[in-house]
């Protein structure tokens, strides 16, 4: 039988791409990390998301209003502007979309977290914050004592 013809186009094979009995391969940055290192990152992450699609909101609105000035233009003018105009609102609407998708994927995180470190990290919080309480109570006892004794007199 005569093989097939020649050509540039890639055929694929039964295993075009098979990685048998290899691990892929992590940024060891990312392994180095400890927890809270990485969390940090994960949050500059997302703020960093946050801050591109607002900043895309904020610049479109800007363009807009910009766009939206009153004077005397002709024709080609006013159609070059419409097109910019909605262009913008596009761009809008995608970073609006993009938004809601970030709330959705926090509030998903959020819910599908490990409710016990949250509920641990709230305590933790919270006994800290009485422990402030009650030194910040002793202390204005003891300037409350020292008004109201100012001569060193012990109360009874």
């Amino acid at each position: 039988m005569a093989e097939p013809p020649q050509t540039d186009v890639s055929r694929p094979s039964a295993l075009p791409t098979a990685k048998l009995l290899q691990r892929p391969t992590f940024n060891q940055a990312l392994v180095d990390q400890n927890s809270d290192e990485y969390l940090d990152t994960i949050e500059e992450e997302w703020n960093k998301k946050l801050d591109a699609e607002v900043e895309v909101l904020v610049d479109g609105m800007v363009d807009i209003v910009s766009l939206a000035s009153i004077g005397d233009k002709d024709k080609f003018r006013i159609a070059q502007e419409s097109f910019q105009a909605e262009s913008r609102a596009e761009s809008m609407v995608r970073a609006a979309n993009s938004l809601l998708s970030i709330t959705h994927s926090l509030k998903l995180l959020l819910l599908l977290s490990d409710e016990a470190q949250i509920a641990h990290r709230r305590d933790a919080e919270l006994k800290h914050v009485q422990q402030e309480k009650n030194e910040a109570r002793q202390k204005v006892a003891e300037l409350l004592d020292r008004l109201m004794n100012p001569k060193g007199e012990l109360s009874q």
